[in-house]
């Protein structure tokens, strides 16, 4: 379960600490598996922000385009 007050710039952050640790191979084999694991629901959160902020410009754009009279 994400934290609440996790934004998309501290989840990326996170998932290149992530990445470093395991191309650097600083990360022990017994938490490989967390991090792993931690690394795919970071990813998954960052999607879903992704989504949703297209979805709202989206939105803010076509009500800017067909203003409401």
């Amino acid at each position: 379960m994400m934290e609440e007050n996790l934004t998309y710039e501290k989840a990326f952050a996170e998932l290149r600490t992530i990445s470093a640790e395991i191309e650097n191979e600083t990360i022990s084999v017994d938490e490989l598996a967390a991090k792993v694991k931690r690394a795919s629901e970071l990813i998954e959160f960052c999607q879903a922000k992704l989504k949703s902020t297209e979805a709202e410009v989206v939105k803010i754009i076509s009500s800017m385009e067909n203003p409401k009279e």
